[in-house]
């Protein structure tokens, strides 16, 4: 089948494209600056155009090829021991997310995913105090349901923020976070695989046409952390998360009225 033929299954025009274009190298400027936060940035703009069962396995291609690209440079300051405790949480939950996610009806995944990351925005923006030190007991919660959002949502990598930074210094919280979210790409993406997600080559076409807007995300957010306050950024971008998630809720609830 030719390309054309693959892509003829997204029935967006021009407008379509442009839009979803800039929603996945809005989530990668993001992603380059933090981390991890594509599906929440990217997700409410991507739903308008196709499920949410879609959009996770479409954002997991793109991420596994982004976050490598994180790892390589600081690969030396992983914490092995982090990461060995996070790993097996993470898998437990991603087998679960993928589960829900094929199995639950799209109306109710719209709503939770509003609430979702709109109770995320919220967390960010208003609660000031972290844990200096979380035990190391905390990598079962954080990795299980980290890796239940990473699949469900396409983001749990806050989760393994919140725990990495509370015991580790910057620089090696950062690196072990990349490590992290580059397994759980791994991970989702070989699940998807194996549910024959990927079978549909025209997500396949999708995925390689916004590798350009991705790339070019990435590129904007690292020369953005040298510009701009990284938090000052961040909470920006959290403001505009929440009115996505809220912007998701109302449309949930007009639907069902």
């Amino acid at each position: 089948m030719s390309v054309a033929g693959l892509l003829s299954e997204w029935t967006w025009g021009a407008g379509g494209w442009a839009v979803i274009g800039f929603g996945v190298a809005l989530a990668y400027i993001v992603f380059g600056i933090a981390g991890f936060g594509t599906a929440l940035v990217a997700g409410p703009i991507l739903i308008l155009f196709m499920p949410l069962s879609k959009i996770v396995p479409l954002l997991v291609l793109l991420d596994f090829v982004a976050a490598f690209g994180n790892l390589l440079p600081s690969r030396r300051d992983v914490a092995k021991p982090e990461l060995l405790r996070l790993l097996p949480c993470m898998a437990v939950g991603c087998t679960l997310g993928v589960i829900f996610l094929l199995n639950l009806k799209s109306d109710l995944l719209l709503l939770l995913m509003g609430l979702f990351i709109s109770a995320y925005a919220i967390y960010s923006l208003w609660v000031k105090a972290r844990p200096t030190q979380l035990s190391a007991a905390w990598a079962l919660p954080m990795g299980t349901v980290g890796g239940l959002f990473g699949a469900l949502f396409g983001s749990g990598g806050f989760l393994y923020a919140i725990y990495l930074n509370s015991r580790l210094p910057k620089d090696a919280a950062r690196a072990t976070q990349s490590a992290l979210i580059s397994c759980s790409t791994v991970v989702r993406l070989s699940l998807f695989a194996i549910a024959g997600v990927y079978a549909e080559l025209p997500l396949l076409m999708l995925a390689v046409c916004l590798l350009p807007a991705m790339a070019l995300g990435l590129w904007i957010g690292r020369r953005v952390t040298l510009r701009l306050s990284r938090e000052a950024f961040v909470r920006l971008v959290t403001w505009l998360v929440l009115a996505s998630g809220i912007a998701l809720i109302g449309r949930y609830i007009i639907s069902m009225a």
